[in-house]
């Protein structure tokens, strides 16, 4: 007679830790994004907007080449049958949203700049609940938690925030990654991840070619020096190939809007580090806001329900 030993762990043990999994992954992605903004920032002076989008997806492309160009290869026929979401993808994702953020990091401080971009979790749970997907009593208390703490942030000027024409440029590029991250629901499963980034950022890369080409005419290239390569070399990697990966990953294993609940770490990473690296003014007032901020992605991202 065979003995069946009891296995009551596994059907939760597994869900559990894709779920820790996938807040680790977004988190990760979190972190990283908020440097992108830092050095959107410090180049805004000597490196063009659309210049900096451009070698960032041409960095990230020859990051990720040696692990997702055969596997595209592969499945170039899968991709040529779902080529529609990967081309709206792909412009969303890379061609829009990191130029709209180079574009608001010309006169946008970036502290303001990721204070905004905390308004794509609330684009994200609102197309995850239009997809029929139920988001739970806690996970939206965590939500709107979350929101209320980046709300006081950005209304009641702390740390001498203010609004000013760059700031709209970031309202737009909150718009494209919260529609790029729900879109990430229709990916299909049998796709591999690699071979959608890599993909996705060729794409996206020769979308943003006629724009490079009119930015070089129009204003010149920049000097390539230490201080204008190497932001660019860790957005490519960095904030590029790893980030997107890990974020992609995270929105397959917990879906957009419990990685968005953690996406509202990112206006506390960016004020520690515009501090730190730019020197940008961080107030006792901005610490209480980000503490709410915390505890509201603390209540939502810990929830199943």
């Amino acid at each position: 007679m065979t003995v069946v030993l009891p296995r009551t762990a596994t059907p939760t043990s597994r869900p559990t830790k894709a779920a820790a999994l996938g807040i680790a992954l977004a988190a990760l992605a979190t972190v990283v994004w908020s440097g992108s903004f830092v050095t959107s920032r410090a180049l805004h002076d000597s490196v063009p907007p659309v210049q900096q989008a451009f070698w960032r997806w041409v960095v990230a492309l020859v990051a990720v080449a040696p692990f997702g160009a055969r596997q595209a290869w592969r499945q170039r026929e899968l991709i040529r049958r779902h080529l529609g979401f990967v081309t709206v993808a792909s412009l969303l994702g890379v061609t829009v949203y990191n130029t709209l953020v180079n574009q608001a990091g010309l006169t946008t401080p970036a502290a303001n700049m990721g204070m905004i971009m905390a308004a794509s979790p609330v684009l994200m749970a609102v197309f995850e609940r239009a997809a029929g997907i139920r988001l739970g009593a806690r996970r939206v208390a965590g939500l709107l938690t979350a929101c209320a703490g980046v709300v006081l942030l950005i209304g009641g000027g702390a740390g001498g925030a203010r609004f000013v024409a760059g700031d709209l440029w970031m309202v737009a590029a909150a718009c494209s990654f919260g529609a790029y991250s729900g879109l990430l629901r229709r990916k299909p499963a049998e796709l591999g991840g690699t071979a959608f980034l890599f993909t996705t950022f060729l794409l996206g890369t020769a979308l943003l070619l006629p724009a490079q080409g009119v930015s070089v005419a129009v204003q010149g290239g920049f000097t390539p020096t230490p201080g204008t390569v190497l932001p660019i070399l860790y957005v490519g990697v960095a904030s590029s190939a790893v980030a997107f990966f890990a974020w992609n990953r995270a929105i397959a294993l917990v879906g957009p809007s419990r990685a968005g609940i953690v996406y509202y770490l990112q206006p506390m990473c960016v004020s520690l580090l515009s501090w730190a690296v730019l020197g940008e003014a961080t107030g006792w007032a901005q610490v209480l806001c980000m503490a709410l901020i915390l505890g509201g992605v603390v209540l939502g991202a810990a929830s199943r329900r």
